[in-house]
């Protein structure tokens, strides 16, 4: 009897070590990320029958600097696709669609429904990614260049509707598409006769799980507690706005409300959309190039035992992942305020068989440049470009992005020549890129030089002509 219980002992006290070296080896690699400049603010939540573990990092922002908190707001991104998926497996249970419903029976009469040999897309190829549809729509002109699709329209998304053309089969092959989840979430607004989609979202999701911060529209409470998203080189930038294709990444959430979520999709919390859920966790299609499958709305990860699914996101300042293993029973959510990856920060905790991928900071000279045009003008910041690139110093990444983002920096600050210096140096340093020549097309377009314009776009569309985006805004300004 005293054997037995002393082999009891050394059990609890193995587990109740590997759940300690499991938080530890948790709050150092979060420390990690912060310390070296892969995010400014991160936070983890892992949820099991037990209970909730929240650990966090960094600040919230350089005005306010303290730890995100479980009430910290961050943007979720491409996470919203598994809500849209949701909502589509919900209504398809409530008959009210059908997942094999084609396009052509929702989409207003006037738009033509993309068709390839004989065959129509359906809602559940929208929400596979086996829709054919493209990352993004090529008919974007807005009028505010760092927010791409602000003033992107329904309208406009129905007028690329009807004018695209499938270039590969249906539901041949995965294309991730924040087009598809737009027309998805607009189809599935319009049939629920509701205001708008995150009208959707709140009455037909977040409400019934009590999950009242995964919003879209900011209260004045929430935006007290708003993490501050940076780019990948530590910039501060604002929050995205997706108007018509908002169903493929528009919500904002903390972490408490995503672990309600996991919860939910691991049936800890009583739900009558767990049906729904379930039916999204359901293996759809192996992804090409790629050990994993998709779902409705998550990628399965399936091998060696593994039932494990998992999404991640991203926007210009934050990047997100929510993850859950349904035979282990637990969920893992990770929430970044920079747009430097993390998705293998959460596989990682999920299953420690998953490599972590080094992180190094590669923007060290751009921070020197801009230090540089701030302290002793634009000429002697080029001089001094063209002499660290003949030293070849190792610490330094000598790529297009450095002096892609000095150029935008210089374009906010209303410096314009200095800004069109830049991005012409770019240029000549890179001239086989199609990012050198979009940025200077549209610095000349939104400085009314229409040939300029046309000039860097026409290079843009030859060097990229598989891009109609580039055909797209040759053609306005040519009908100008």
């Amino acid at each position: 009897m005293k054997k037995h219980l002393t082999l009891i002992f050394i059990l609890v006290g193995l587990n109740s070590t590997f759940a300690q070296l499991l938080s530890d080896s948790i709050k150092i690699l979060i420390k990690e990320a912060v310390n070296s400049k892969r995010s400014k603010s991160i936070i983890v939540g892992i949820i099991d029958a037990n209970g909730r573990r929240i650990f966090s990092e960094g600040i919230i922002s350089d005005d306010e600097p303290r730890k995100p908190d479980e009430n910290t707001i961050y943007e979720i991104g491409s996470i919203t696709k598994v809500f849209t998926a949701l909502a589509l497996a919900d209504m398809s249970l409530k008959h009210q669609v059908n997942l094999n419903d084609p396009l052509s029976k929702f989409l207003p009469k006037n738009v033509k429904s993309p068709v390839r040999s004989g065959k129509e897309i359906s809602l559940l190829n929208l929400s596979t990614h086996r829709g054919t549809f493209p990352r993004f729509p090529y008919n974007t002109d807005p009028k505010d260049w760092d927010k791409p699709y602000v003033d992107y329209s329904e309208k406009q998304l129905f007028e690329y509707v009807s004018n695209y053309k499938p270039d590969i089969d249906i539901d041949s092959k995965w294309r991730y598409s924040n087009v598809g989840y737009g027309i998805l979430g607009s189809i599935l607004t319009s049939v629920a006769e509701k205001k708008n989609y995150e009208t959707l979202m709140t009455q037909e999701i977040c409400k019934p799980l009590h999950m009242n911060s995964t919003v879209i529209t900011l209260t004045p409470k929430l935006k007290k507690n708003i993490a501050t998203g940076h780019a990948e080189n530590g910039q501060p930038v604002g929050l995205i706005d997706l108007s018509a294709i908002e169903a493929g990444g528009a919500l904002r959430s903390n972490v408490d409300d995503m672990l309600t979520f996991a919860a939910a999709n691991l049936g800890f919390i009583k739900s009558d959309l767990l049906p729904a859920m379930e039916l999204t966790h359901q293996k759809q299609a192996k992804k090409e190039n790629h050990f994993t499958y998709s779902t409705m709305g998550w990628t399965l990860w399936e091998d060696d035992g593994r039932n494990i699914l998992f999404k991640d996101g991203g926007t210009p300042g934050f990047r997100t992942f929510i993850g859950i293993d349904k035979n282990k029973k637990f969920g893992v959510v990770v929430l970044s305020s920079s747009n430097n990856g993390i998705t293998d920060i959460g596989a990682h905790i999920m299953d420690s068989a998953y490599k972590l991928e080094p992180y190094d900071y590669s923007w060290k000279l751009l921070d020197t440049l801009r230090a540089s045009v701030k302290k002793d003008g634009i000429t002697e910041t080029i001089q001094l470009y063209k002499k660290l690139k003949k030293l070849k110093d190792p610490k330094l990444s000598f790529n297009e992005y450095q002096l892609n983002y000095l150029g935008h920096e210089l374009r906010r600050m209303n410096r314009t020549e200095d800004a069109l210096t830049i991005f012409e140096l770019n240029r000549s340093e890179y001239p086989g890129n199609v990012l050198v020549y979009e940025s200077l097309g549209e610095m000349y377009k939104r400085n009314s030089d229409q040939q300029k314009a046309i000039e860097y776009f026409k290079k843009a569309y030859e060097l990229e002509p598989e891009n109609l985006h580039w055909k797209f805004i040759l053609d306005k300004l040519k009908n100008r």
